[in-house]
């Protein structure tokens, strides 16, 4: 019996206990998971004017340079001591003399025939005055007249070229001298004491002491913020020409130097797809202190040292600049909303530069955009937004 009853209320009072279960349920009560907003910095956008600086790079080079050779023939028989390799020299400095007793000679005879010329000359105009007053008194012939006349162009003549000789003479005797024609830097020189230097041969390579140039190159794109016509041929008008400051290092210190955008080149490279300006740089000038000690300016620009350019451009209104981490896929920036909401918005990008990006459309003045480094970022997710001046 207990066999049968066990079994049959074991099962019968699991099914009571099911079914109270099924008909008297917990009820759980939904709950809005709590979203907790992420904090980022973000910047308020101001329109503003910016000023445009197209970097590149160069060497300096002479702005200036001569060949110096010799006009005439001869042994050198003196030469400057300050015509040595690196040297300073002024511009009419005599740098070298050559022997000059022949050219000497040579004047001194030409001087003689100038004279004898001359002399010549007088007499026979002293005779063509003298048979001009005899013919009016009927005491001359025609043909005695004529005769004094031809003699009297004739002498003429010989005394123009014995004039024309002296000259030529003295001419040669002077290029004896060889003088810096402008303020200079010796940069070769090709000949010693005692050796003879023939006519057009060269005896120094001098640079220009005065200028400086440096030919930075500039891609076509960077010609248009620069605010100089395009279509000039030769050197830019002065207040046409844009400012340059130009970086070196110099004995190991960082030195600075102004200068001037003062001429673009025709062609463009082909391989790099680049224009050729040229900056120039005056050279800065020893002045004289208090104490009458001789103290320079500013340190020369040296030929040769590679610089940094920094061309003043074009002055840009309604432009936004922000800094250049807020681009995200190329043309995007982070919008945050008033209502703390963030989303991507796409914009127009003027001009990238080194730290900064520099916008001209796709944004308004009052908008806050974010300058967080986040990297997850979902369109519409809330944020917490502090601002920052940048």
């Amino acid at each position: 019996m207990k066999r049968v009853v066990m079994p049959i209320a074991i099962l019968a009072s699991c099914m009571l206990f099911a079914a109270y279960l099924y008909y008297t349920p917990t009820v759980v009560e939904e709950a809005v998971p709590e979203v907790h907003a992420v904090t980022v910095r973000v910047a308020r956008v101001q329109l503003e004017s910016v000023q445009l600086v197209v970097q590149s790079q160069g060497k300096v080079q002479a702005a200036q340079q001569a060949n110096l050779s010799a006009a005439v023939a001869g042994p050198i028989a003196w030469i400057s001591p300050a015509m040595q390799v690196g040297a300073y020299v002024e511009q009419g400095e005599i740098l070298l003399r050559l022997d000059a007793s022949d050219y000497e000679t040579a004047r001194a005879r030409s001087r003689a025939s100038m004279q004898q010329a001359q002399a010549e000359a007088d007499h026979a105009n002293d005779e063509l005055e003298r048979l001009r007053g005899l013919a009016e008194q009927r005491l001359a012939s025609a043909a005695q007249l004529a005769d004094a006349q031809r003699a009297a162009a004739v002498n003429a003549a010989r005394l123009l070229d014995a004039e024309a000789s002296f000259k030529q003479a003295q001419l040669d005797y002077e290029r004896t001298e060889i003088k810096a024609p402008f303020n200079a830097i010796i940069a070769t020189r090709e000949v010693d004491y005692g050796q003879y230097v023939s006519k057009a041969q060269s005896v120094a390579l001098l640079y220009g002491a005065d200028e400086v140039e440096v030919r930075v190159p500039l891609a076509i794109r960077q010609l248009g913020y620069l605010d100089i016509p395009l279509g000039t041929r030769g050197e830019l008008p002065p207040e046409k020409a844009p400012n340059v400051t130009l970086t070196g290092l110099y004995g190991g210190v960082e030195h600075k130097w102004q200068g001037k955008l003062v001429r673009t080149e025709a062609t463009i490279d082909p391989n790099s797809n680049t224009v050729q300006t040229i900056i120039r740089v005056r050279q800065p000038v020893s002045t004289t202190n208090e104490f009458g000690v001789t103290e320079a300016e500013a340190i020369p620009l040296p030929i040769g040292l590679f610089v940094q350019a920094a061309i003043t451009g074009k002055n840009v209104a309604n432009i936004i600049s922000l800094p250049r981490s807020v681009i995200r896929n190329n043309n995007q920036v982070l919008v945050v909303t008033p209502e703390n909401k963030m989303y991507y918005r796409d914009v127009e990008i003027f001009r990238l530069e080194g730290d900064r990006v520099l916008i001209s459309g796709g944004l308004e003045a009052g908008e806050f955009i974010c300058i967080s480094p986040i990297q997850a970022v979902v369109d519409g997710m809330s944020v917490l937004p502090i601002e920052e001046l940048i």
